[in-house]
């Protein structure tokens, strides 16, 4: 059994179920995945309902689309609706709806130029191949992404590329824990941290959040084993009464994180103030060009400012975000909102909690 084999294997996963049986004795764990890509592999590997229902899962804001405020998706469309700019792009962004129904996909029907893109570098390729345009690229998602487009807009500067441009939408996840820990509504006793942002960030940010808040955080992987280890380390912890930071993904986090990742992120990008959905402005949880890069920044070159936008109607994506409403008890849900016929962010993307949940069919008596 090589090491993919055993963090699959039955036998194992059985024996740590146990184990977490064992750890509660009678206490309550509510914890909450951070991660979109875990809460996906929680339902799709079957853990999600195996869990002892004192254990109970919450969905966080882990998923970069969702995430994404109102405000900056109208701001995106309408930048779209330039007749000079070309939009470059993910392909979960497409379907996000924004004010009045409005979309991407639907900007691109009725003539906008919206190029879906693979890598920030697609961006580049295209803004050399129309100099005559803007082009400008998105960039949503976390510490895990935001140094590749970092790393983009410097080879922007190093090639002269004047029409290239982004939009730093980008989020970091410490500050949004804090935020979410103060909120009085929540109830988050752990968290499952995002092995792909601590593989950039390392364990240091997170240990202020467990020695203000008094709660465990264990960093996981995406198997099975990974899962259940986490869960069974973070019930122990909370057994124990002391709550620490734990990397139980070290065949790929360093407690250090990648510092040359965050140099090339630090010489672009400073922190900045940024809206999250659901949640609102949240200080020091963003990305904002620095001095140097500012010509790249589309809001400083294009003249475009956030404006008040209003939630989609009836959408509970940001109580969801937040662990308030499991995703199955939106008035909306498999509804009104499918995958189909998406009314918020949570249903569109693929790391999506409303999209899982409707996938995976959990819960829907």
């Amino acid at each position: 059994m090589n090491s993919f084999e055993a963090l699959r294997d039955p036998k194992l996963c059985k024996d740590v179920l146990a184990k977490i049986e064992e750890a509660m004795q009678g206490q309550s764990l509510r914890f909450m995945e951070v991660c979109g890509t875990h809460t996906v592999a929680l339902f799709r590997s079957g853990v999600h309902s195996l869990l002892p229902k004192s254990v109970v899962h919450l969905t966080g804001p882990g998923c970069p689309v969702c995430v994404t405020h109102e405000s900056e998706v109208a701001a995106y469309l309408e930048l779209a609706g330039r007749s000079d700019v070309i939009i470059a792009t993910f392909g979960d962004l497409m379907r996000v709806p924004g004010p009045g129904g409005a979309s991407l996909k639907k900007a691109q029907a009725e003539g906008a130029r919206v190029e879906v893109v693979y890598s920030p570098f697609d961006a580049l390729a295209v803004a050399e191949a129309n100099p005559g345009d803007k082009v400008v690229f998105l960039g949503i998602g976390f510490e895990t992404t935001a140094p590749t487009v970092a790393a983009t807009v410097r080879q922007a500067k190093e090639r002269g590329l004047g029409n290239f441009f982004v939009m730093p939408f980008h989020k970091l996840v410490p500050p949004a824990l804090d935020a979410l820990l103060s909120d009085p509504d929540m109830a988050v006793e752990g968290f499952m941290l995002p092995g792909h942002v601590s593989a950039m960030i390392g364990l240091e940010p997170y240990r202020p959040l467990a020695e203000k808040y008094g709660i465990p955080s264990v960093v996981a992987g995406f198997e099975p084993l990974d899962l259940l280890q986490a869960i069974l380390l973070m019930a122990e912890m909370k057994r124990q009464g002391k709550p620490m930071v734990v990397n139980n993904y070290k065949r790929v986090v360093a407690d250090g994180g990648n510092p040359k990742a965050r140099a090339i992120l630090y010489e672009v990008y400073t922190p900045g103030d940024a809206l999250w959905r659901g949640i609102g402005m949240i200080p020091g949880s963003g990305l904002v060009m620095s001095d140097a890069y500012k010509a790249f920044d589309a809001f400083e070159a294009l003249g475009v400012t956030l404006k008040e936008s209003k939630p989609l109607p009836g959408c509970r994506c940001g109580e969801v975000l937040k662990g308030i409403m499991p995703p199955n008890k939106c008035p909306l849900f498999a509804k009104a909102c499918t995958p189909a016929t998406p009314v918020g962010p949570c249903m569109v993307s693929t790391e999506g909690s409303c999209a899982a949940y409707h996938k995976y069919q959990l819960d829907l008596a």
